[in-house]
């Protein structure tokens, strides 16, 4: 029997890991660990961190493989990361049959929560759909970075009585909703908060979070926009790479 188990590791910081990862962690007879090219070998590092800190049972493997890399330049968002996700899990079919070809428990560390903008899940029901592949399913959760984003600012996420909306950078572009007085943009390359009412919102952005590069700034839209641009790129330029996440809130909210 096959049994995949998706991992969530934090965001960055290995002290975020929980009992349960943990536990999880050291149940497995494969951890496979992505890497993502040399402009983001940290990330492999941190995964790596992660299992010589954490990682006590000496009969797992560590099964390093280089992830697909998504077709940036293709003419549809949606087509393209179609692709890349069926990539992906052409892949994971491979590297489970080489490794687990009697079967086993196979561990996937996912950054932040498995449950919040991942696409693992998703991928591995391509894996069932698409090829034919029987497992059982483990998910367990993590530290999102919203969760570290929201304490680092010491900010409730919620406003009372209010609701709170997840979006991407695309969708944001497309207009501040009225709906919600917290708005939580992930995915942005953009900086798309420059295209939403200066006066209307404070912003509270995060860079690196959890990792030694950390860089957090905060206050009213108007005056932060310019800063986190600069920010944004000037650590993007040293490190080679970004990832980033930002709440918007409502003024008077």
């Amino acid at each position: 029997m096959l049994t995949l188990r998706v991992i969530g590791i934090g965001s960055g910081d290995p002290d975020h890991m929980t009992v349960e990862a943990i536990d999880a962690l050291n149940g497995a007879d494969i951890v496979l660990l992505p890497r993502k090219g040399a402009e983001k070998a940290d990330l492999a590092e941190l995964r790596r961190d992660i299992c010589r800190r954490f990682l006590s049972n000496r009969t797992t493997r560590v099964v390093e493989f280089d992830l697909p890399k998504r077709n940036t330049g293709a003419s549809s968002y949606l087509s393209s990361v179609d692709d890349w996700h069926a990539a992906i899990a052409k892949t994971y079919k491979e590297l489970l049959a080489a490794a687990l070809p009697k079967g086993g428990v196979a561990g996937f560390l996912i950054w932040g929560d498995p449950s919040l903008y991942d696409s693992t899940l998703r991928i591995l029901e391509r894996l069932k759909r698409d090829h034919g592949i029987d497992f059982a399913l483990e998910v367990v959760p993590g530290v999102s970075s919203v969760h570290v984003l929201a304490a680092r600012h010491r900010i409730p996420l919620n406003t009372i009585g209010n609701s709170i909306l997840f979006t991407t950078g695309r969708k944001l572009r497309e207009g501040a909703p009225d709906i919600a007085d917290t708005i939580v943009v992930m995915l942005d390359g953009e900086m798309s908060f420059r295209t939403v009412p200066p006066d209307d919102y404070d912003i509270y952005w995060g860079a690196y979070l959890g990792l030694d590069q950390e860089i957090l700034l905060a206050g009213p839209l108007r005056e932060m926009s310019d800063r986190i641009v600069a920010a944004r790129s000037r650590a993007r330029e040293a490190n080679g790479w970004i990832m980033d996440i930002y709440i918007l809130r409502r003024k008077g909210a």
